[in-house]
């Protein structure tokens, strides 16, 4: 027992020999303290400074440029997703494949990811798809060009998948 020693309570039995000389505090209480079971995070106290500076870190996230793109970030258009441009497509006929839709943008420049969602039931696609583009360039002329083209048959419609809208007013 005397070989096995943890840190925390080593402390208290440097106090318990205060308290054998002649302390306020007796043997009993000192280990009732010092081996009192505490639950969740944060069981220390923390001063103000420090639980805000805690805080504060902890709120730290992966922000976009807010200069990338098509103006000074206020404006309304296309918004960058983290990893490259995204259009949204949709009036895809539910029988096209990967390889169609690769092909046709393609011509555009370098996709960098082209994702169709497929019904579970049917196996057939849900009539639409996200296609990912390196450059601002390339994703537009792609969603210009192709904005009403025909791809087997249906006519698709190519739109920016996120939109940053009109600038509110904070004003009330």
């Amino acid at each position: 027992m005397g070989d096995v020693l943890d840190l925390e309570t080593a402390e208290v039995i440097e106090g318990m020999d205060d308290a054998a000389s002649g302390a306020a505090e007796d043997v009993s209480s000192v280990l009732k303290d010092a081996n009192k079971r505490r639950k969740g995070r944060g069981f220390e106290e923390r001063s103000g400074k420090a639980a805000r500076a805690s805080a504060k870190a902890a709120d730290i996230y992966d922000r976009l440029d807010e200069s990338s793109g098509t103006g000074s970030g206020h404006e309304p258009g296309p918004q960058r997703s983290i990893e490259g441009w995204i259009l949204f497509v949709t009036g895809i006929h539910e029988e096209a494949h990967e390889d169609d839709l690769h092909d046709l943008f393609a011509e555009f420049g370098e996709i960098k990811n082209l994702h169709l969602n497929l019904d579970r039931r049917t196996g057939f696609l849900k009539g639409y798809t996200l296609v990912e583009f390196e450059t601002y360039k390339e994703a537009l002329a792609a969603k210009d060009q192709l904005d009403g083209a025909d791809l087997l048959g249906q006519t698709i419609s190519v739109d920016w998948a996120f939109v940053k809208g009109p600038k509110k007013n904070s004003r009330r």
